[in-house]
C-alpha cells in the first residue's frame, strides 16, 4: 500500500462541485492499494499515517504526529500511484489491485483510521474527484507498507 502524504493547512475533495470531505490543518493522504496488499497492510498504514512525525514542535523540528496535534486526515484513493512508469510513455497499472480489492482495502484503511483518530474524511473510491489543498511547507512524503 502506498500513500503520498502532504502536510496541509487545508484540503478538500469534491465531486461535481459538491465537497464531500474537508479538513483544516492536518494531512492529505493519496492512497493506492497494490496487488497483494492485505488488511494487515491497511491497518499498518493507518497507524503509520497517524504516528508519522511531520509536524513541527516548539523548536521547529518535525517531531509531532497527526495524533499529537489532533489535526484532520483526508484519505483519497488514487490507484495511479501504483503505476509502473519504468518503460515507455504510458503508465502500466498492473501493479494496482483490481478495483473491488482496492475498494475493500481502502475502506478498511478508512475504518481503521476512524477507530484510531477523531477527524478523518474521505472521498469516494473510483469517483472522478477534484482535490484542492494548501500544502504547508511544502512537506510531502511517499510512504509504503507491505
Amino acid at each position: 500500500m502506498i500513500a503520498l502524504v502532504q502536510r496541509v493547512i487545508k484540503a478538500e475533495v469534491c465531486i461535481d462541485g459538491t465537497c464531500i470531505g474537508r479538513i483544516g490543518h492536518g494531512m492529505l493522504a493519496l492512497v493506492a492499494v497494490e496487488r497483494g496488499d492485505t488488511e494487515i497492510a491497511a491497518e499498518k498504514m493507518a497507524r503509520r499515517l497517524l504516528a508519522y512525525r511531520i509536524f513541527s514542535d516548539s523548536a521547529d523540528k518535525m517531531n509531532l504526529s497527526l495524533a499529537d496535534i489532533g489535526g484532520g486526515l483526508l484519505l483519497v484513493s488514487q490507484f495511479t500511484l501504483a503505476a509502473d512508469t519504468n518503460k515507455g510513455l504510458r503508465p502500466n497499472f498492473t501493479p494496482a489491485a483490481p478495483p473491488d480489492e482496492g475498494q475493500r482495502l481502502f475502506d478498511h484503511l478508512f475504518k481503521q483510521a476512524t477507530v484510531l483518530h477523531d477527524s478523518v474524511e474521505t472521498g469516494v473510491f473510483g469517483a472522478d474527484m477534484q482535490v484542492t489543498l494548501t500544502n504547508d511547507g511544502p512537506v510531502t512524503f511517499w510512504l509504503q507498507v507491505h
